[in-house]
């Protein structure tokens, strides 16, 4: 039955193979090599194939070394403060949106709102230096009203609020458009049934508009606590120097480093390995605890 079909929808298949092709040869061969990689002893010399097999030896190494620690302690804290503080407000944002009268102020303020998600992280840091540098604009009226200046860049103390705000920044109108469609696709029948049996806004958003996101809300939550060890190495590679390193330095940062700086390519793919096992592990434990407690999961 199977073969009948295929060959019934040949020329659907047979168009189908570039992209077979493209998805092997660019995406799945990769990851073979990375996963091998990660067991290797890697030299230049003989390459992925030719180096020696260490076994779990580079994954002893990198539970030994001196840093993995702090990066991965660092990598969580950072993730959750991305959570808390940035998973909330698209909702917030997407159901005031939606209850705007004004169509065309609606439709404006999501334009103005998700223009940050096309900046890529090099002008965002660009913007957040001419606002934040010990020269910058802020630190400039500081200076003539108060006498001093605040190292906002270069400081423990400022580098984690500024670098999840110009990511809660930079984010915030892409999740709330995603909120946002699954608003419109709400039935309006629900709302004028809730509004007869007295319901105010409050109970509106409680008892019809969260129910009726909650599939999103739990996708993307559970998309974001699989993700919880990658927190977001391009933005902190851009943002982060060697005084900020204690509390900024991340297990991609530190791949980074390893890998292209210092050329330990295997070990810096144990700990990328690392991150996705255990990403995807927290994936499926989330996934389990949506359905238990939400009613609702991603498969």
């Amino acid at each position: 039955m199977l073969w009948q079909k295929i060959w019934k929808h040949r020329i659907l298949y047979f168009l189908f193979i570039p992209a077979i092709i493209y998805f092997i040869t660019f995406r799945y061969y990769p990851m073979f090599l990375q996963v091998l990689l990660a067991f290797k002893q890697y030299n230049l010399s003989g390459g992925i194939w030719g180096s020696p097999w260490v076994g779990w030896g580079n994954f002893h190494q990198l539970l030994q070394h001196k840093d993995f620690q702090r990066v991965l302690q660092n990598t969580v804290e950072i993730s959750l403060l991305r959570i808390v503080f940035g998973f909330f407000p698209p909702i917030v944002l997407a159901i005031l949106l939606f209850d705007l009268a004004s169509s065309r102020f609606r439709k404006m303020s999501q334009t103005v709102l998700y223009i940050p998600h096309f900046f890529s992280w090099v002008i965002v840091y660009a913007i957040s230096y001419a606002m934040f540098a010990n020269t910058g604009f802020l630190n400039q009226i500081m200076q003539g009203l108060t006498g001093h200046t605040i190292p906002f860049l270069t400081s423990e103390q400022w580098f984690r609020p500024i670098l999840i705000g110009t990511g809660v920044w930079k984010d915030l109108g892409w999740g709330t458009i995603i909120y946002l469609a699954g608003l419109t696709a709400l039935d309006p029948s629900l709302y004028e049934a809730a509004k007869i049996d007295g319901a105010g806004p409050i109970k509106r958003i409680v008892h019809v508009t969260l129910p009726g996101i909650t599939s999103i809300i739990v996708f993307l939550f559970t998309i974001q606590i699989g993700s919880i060890l990658y927190a977001g190495g391009e933005q902190i590679l851009l943002f982060y120097n060697p005084v900020t390193y204690s509390v900024g330095d991340i297990i991609d940062t530190w791949v980074y480093r390893q890998g292209i700086a210092q050329l330990q390519y295997s070990m810096a793919t144990a700990m990328s390995l690392f991150q996705s096992f255990f990403g995807l592990l927290l994936v499926i434990i989330a996934n389990k605890a949506a359905k238990k407690y939400a009613g609702t999961g991603i498969w």
